[in-house]
């Protein structure tokens, strides 16, 4: 069964769309963009789009890939004292001659979209979810809770490195009370894990790595990223030969982009009504 995260992601749009019509002052999202890359391109037009259709104000601060570091750190600082910004983004990756840790400890953590910043890290640790979620992570939590599920006892496999999402997903499955595996790419025979996973999680860049005989029926998958091989996009799942399992699969292609920025509008929404 293909999860219909369209629909899904509509729904989170919709509500904020409704919510920020009843306010006075609205929200308002800073994007910084200091590298071209076309990937980060494609995603902050996705962030103006979707910032445009819930009614909240959108600024893209597109600034030169050969900006110093003082430079930067001085917009951050401005920012961070800018009440009229509820929050923002600084999108990664960064150019080359660019300390990305300095950056990320500089940004506010109130007003840290990515939940980057050691402060905000440490709060997942700890089970407090009393200000926001890092936005992938948090629909991935937010498909599973639109299909009911009931974490207790399930056994979760999550397969992943990454700071930005491997880490607060597997620390958010275990404060569900999940039991989490955690796997990555070079995890040794990564099916002795699947085979017995209620809850699998893929995103390792990885053409198919995860088959049709790597998952129990009735296995929930959730597949976030894909790889692009002679201009062909090959996703971590066989997702056609795990759905013939009876598997509840993400479709792929799918909306990724599109629910990771709906948990962004969801949080400039939070933080908005927090910080009123």
């Amino acid at each position: 069964m293909l999860i219909n995260w369209r629909e899904i992601a509509q729904k989170i749009y919709d509500d904020i769309k409704n919510q920020v019509e009843k306010m006075e002052n609205k929200p308002k999202l800073v994007v910084i963009l200091v590298w071209n890359n076309s990937a980060s391109l494609r995603y902050v037009a996705q962030k103006h789009k979707w910032a445009e259709y819930c009614w909240i104000d959108y600024e893209l601060v597109h600034l030169d890939e050969n900006i110093s570091q003082e430079e930067l750190e001085t917009i951050i600082n401005k920012l961070n004292k800018d009440d009229n910004v509820s929050w923002y983004i600084v999108q990664l990756p960064l150019a080359k001659h660019i300390n990305e840790i300095k950056i990320i400890d500089l940004i506010d953590p109130k007003k840290d979209v990515d939940w980057f910043h050691p402060e905000n890290q440490w709060k997942l640790l700890i089970w407090d979810e009393s200000w926001f979620v890092p936005c992938t992570p948090a629909w991935i939590i937010e498909i599973l809770n639109d299909f009911n599920i009931d974490f207790n006892w399930k056994k979760a496999v999550v397969v992943w490195r990454s700071n930005i999402v491997w880490k607060p997903a597997t620390t958010l499955l275990i404060n569900k009370w999940c039991t989490v595996t955690s796997c990555n790419s070079k995890t040794l025979d990564i099916s002795k894990y699947t085979k017995d996973a209620d809850i699998i999680v893929m995103a390792v860049w990885k053409p198919w790595l995860l088959t049709s005989d790597m998952v129990k029926k009735w296995s929930l998958i959730i597949d976030v990223w894909f790889t692009v091989i002679d201009w062909k996009i090959y996703w971590d799942c066989d997702t056609q030969e795990i759905d013939k399992k009876w598997c509840i699969i993400t479709p792929v292609p799918g909306w990724v982009w599109a629910m990771t920025v709906a948990m962004l509008m969801k949080n400039t929404l939070k933080s908005a009504l927090l910080n009123k």
